[in-house]
C-alpha cells in the first residue's frame, strides 16, 4: 500500500504501475494531435507488461459528421488506433529514456473483431498487454471495451524505429 492506503499494481518484474498519465504527458510520448489523438488518458501502466488507456467518446469527434450523421458510430479503425495509441505510451514508459529520438509504427493487426458499437457518450477503456518483444518488434493483444464490455479486440505488432 501506498502512503494514501492504495495498492499499486506491481508488473512480473516487481515494477509499481504509473497511476495514470495525463493528456499532457500523452502527447510528450507520442506525437499524434488532434484530430487523430484517440487516447485522453492512461490510468494504468505496468512497465513491459501492460496499459489501460481511456478515449471519451463525443459527438464532437469529426468523424462523426459522415460515419453516420443518422446514427454516429465510432470507425473500428480508429478502436484499432486507439489501441496502438495505448500500446505506443507503454512502449515509450517501458524503454524510458532509450525512446527519445524514436517513434511506434504500427506494423500489422490480426484477429480484428468488433462486438458492438462506439458511440457518443460511450468512454472506451483499451486494455493492452505486451504479448512479447523481440529487438524493435513489438507484439500486443488488445480489448477495447465499454461499461465492461467488448466493443473489439485485435492482436497486433509495431517497430520501433529513429525519427
Amino acid at each position: 500500500m501506498d502512503g494514501n492506503g492504495e495498492t499499486a499494481a506491481r508488473g512480473t518484474g516487481g515494477e509499481a504501475a504509473v497511476e495514470s498519465f495525463d493528456i499532457a504527458q500523452i502527447m510528450r510520448a507520442i506525437p499524434h494531435r488532434y484530430p487523430f489523438l484517440l487516447v485522453d488518458r492512461i490510468v494504468e501502466v505496468v512497465k513491459n507488461t501492460s496499459a489501460v488507456g481511456v478515449k471519451n467518446v463525443s459527438i464532437n469527434e469529426p468523424f462523426f459528421q459522415g460515419h453516420f450523421p443518422a446514427h454516429p458510430v465510432m470507425p473500428g479503425v480508429l478502436i484499432i488506433e486507439s489501441m496502438a495509441q495505448t500500446a505506443a505510451v507503454l512502449v515509450v514508459e517501458s524503454l524510458g529514456p532509450d525512446a527519445r529520438g524514436k517513434l511506434v509504427y504500427f506494423m500489422s493487426i490480426e484477429g480484428a473483431k468488433f462486438r458492438r458499437p462506439v458511440g457518443p457518450g460511450d468512454q472506451l477503456r483499451v486494455h493492452v498487454v505486451r504479448e512479447r518483444q523481440r529487438g524493435n518488434i513489438w507484439r500486443f493483444r488488445a480489448e477495447a471495451k465499454v461499461d465492461g464490455k467488448v466493443a473489439a479486440e485485435a492482436t497486433y505488432s509495431a517497430m520501433i524505429l529513429d525519427r
